[in-house]
């Protein structure tokens, strides 16, 4: 570095050198030659430029090689330093006053115009911090916006020391980095008496051994929430009282960011645990009044036949047989999409593909629903060939179950069952409609939300998990599902679109088939 501006400062001299003597051989032409005292005007240039391009020192040098140029080649007796007329030695002082006073001030322009474009990129570099300090939601964004700025405003390496829930010290670097801070590190001490003299003065400053780090609090709101270090490369790494305030500020503005995220992390967390509350009493609640009505069934029917069971007949026993199975199943069924949701919230669902045709799993679906189905009639439209899934076999029909009972739940005996599957190049689309009381349009996206219940439906006893699960179980396979207006413009439609893969065959001589 120190190398490349001293070989600068030299290729300035030499420049001057060069372009005086071509300056004095160009006034030496016949066609321009004049009055040495406008000669000497022209001179001027050289220590202009010098003033502008190099500096003080090389215009005071281009002033004196152009006073000595002047004397030798223009001041009678030419091609000599001797001055045989008195008075050029006071154009000579005027003029060397002249280009001093002139070097003066355009070298102090230069250094206006730089303080100036230093002050601009200062600026540029505090405004860009304070937006986007001003604009992050988490620690690491925070890290990476404030260390980013440090190092291009002043070239210094920051290092964040952020107290734990347990009360000790964290090590965050600029790129959002953290560990367990060393208790041997010499940082580490330095943020330590940072944070401690922050709590009896209005600013904490602290400098580790060798002077090349120091440490500033990080306060806010009237806590401390850490502290933080500045590093330096360079042996004298201690910053200008100018630069320590700029520093201080953009630490109270990093510490301001850091209470809100603080904030932040704390209402999130407040939200997620009255979420978590309302949700546990949604389900309770659904749940037990899901489970009433099934063991109110099996308690009523299984009373009956063992009180009195020599009171009914064969068909009345069936029948509160039947009645047991089903408030059993319908309790299997609620428990089964309990667990189905843990898991699938959990990540545990692992899906074991297999190939399944459309007809064989409306079909399963349909028999597990055999006694909810009532007297409602059935209508399946199914194209040809019949299209081949590639999924879970045991997921995708507990979603269509899930599906038909949600159907059968909200549509009047009597009425009509559409189940169709439909085919395009690359999907399938299972679609399940009803002529029941149907979904707003405003309720199209919710009902597939867990615990969602439409406000037409409130009446009804459910939990609102089997459309929730149905959705984890389409998006699981790649697919996608959607609520609309059954046919006519009644009822609803529930549509399930999955990915159609190719499958391939091998026959006995090794030959594909598709």
């Amino acid at each position: 570095m120190q190398t490349s501006a001293a070989n600068r400062r030299w290729r300035i001299y030499a420049a001057t050198m060069l372009g005086i003597a071509g300056l004095t051989v160009v006034l030496q032409l016949p066609v321009l030659r004049m009055e040495p005292v406008n000669a000497a005007l022209l001179f001027l240039f050289p220590v202009l430029l010098c003033a502008v391009y190099g500096g003080r020192a090389p215009a005071v040098f281009a002033a004196i090689v152009g006073v000595l140029a002047f004397d030798f080649f223009f001041v009678p007796p030419v091609l000599s330093f001797t001055v045989a007329d008195l008075r050029y030695l006071i154009s000579f002082a005027v003029y060397l006053a002249v280009a001093l006073m002139t070097a003066g001030l355009a070298d102090r322009l230069k250094q206006q115009v730089i303080q100036a474009r230093q002050q601009e990129r200062l600026t540029a570099i505090l405004y860009g911090m304070s937006r986007s300090m001003s604009d992050v939601t988490d620690l690491p964004a925070l890290l990476r916006a404030f260390g980013g700025g440090i190092r291009e405003m002043s070239g210094l390496e920051t290092i964040f020391y952020l107290p734990t829930t347990g009360g000790e010290l964290q090590r965050h670097d600029e790129s959002g980095r953290s560990r367990a801070a060393d208790p041997e590190d010499p940082n580490l001490s330095a943020a330590k008496r940072a944070m401690l003299i922050s709590e009896v003065a209005d600013r904490g400053i602290s400098q580790s051994m060798g002077g090349q780090v120091f440490c500033l609090p990080l306060l806010a709101e009237d806590s401390v929430h850490g502290a933080v270090s500045f590093r330096s490369r360079e042996q004298n790494g201690w910053p200008d009282s100018e630069e320590r305030l700029r520093l201080a500020a953009l630490s109270d503005l990093a510490a301001g960011a850091l209470a809100r995220i603080k904030r932040g992390e704390e209402a999130r967390l407040a939200q997620v645990t009255a979420e978590s509350e309302r949700m546990r009493a949604t389900l309770l609640d659904s749940v037990s009044h899901e489970l009433r009505t099934p063991l109110a069934e099996i308690i009523g029917s299984s009373s009956g036949l063992l009180e009195s069971g020599n009171l009914f007949t064969d068909n009345e026993k069936r029948e509160l047989l039947e009645s047991i199975r089903n408030g059993a199943q319908r309790m299997n069924r609620l428990v089964g999409n309990l667990l189905g949701m843990v898991r699938l919230e959990g990540g545990m669902l692992k899906l074991r593909r297999d190939w399944v045709g459309a007809d064989e799993l409306i079909g399963a679906a349909l028999r597990q629903l055999r006694e909810a189905r009532g007297s409602r009639r059935t209508v399946m439209l199914m194209p040809e060939p019949v299209p081949l899934l590639k999924g879970d076999p045991v997921l995708l029909e507990q979603m269509m179950v899930n599906i038909i009972s949600n159907a059968i739940k909200y549509s009047p005996e009597q009425s009509v069952l559409e189940l169709e599957v439909r085919t395009t190049d690359n999907r399938v689309s299972l679609i399940v409609r009803d002529e029941g009381i149907g979904i707003p349009s405003e309720d199209a996206s919710k009902v597939f939300d867990k615990f969602y219940r439409s406000g037409n439906a409130a009446h009804l006893t459910g939990t609102g998990l089997g459309l929730a699960i149905s959705k984890g179980i389409a998006e699981l396979h790649g697919g996608a599902i959607m609520a609309g207006v059954g046919a006519g413009g009644k009822g609803t439609a529930i549509t399930v679109e999955l990915p159609l893969e190719q499958l391939e065959l091998v026959d006995q001589g090794g030959e594909q088939i598709e």
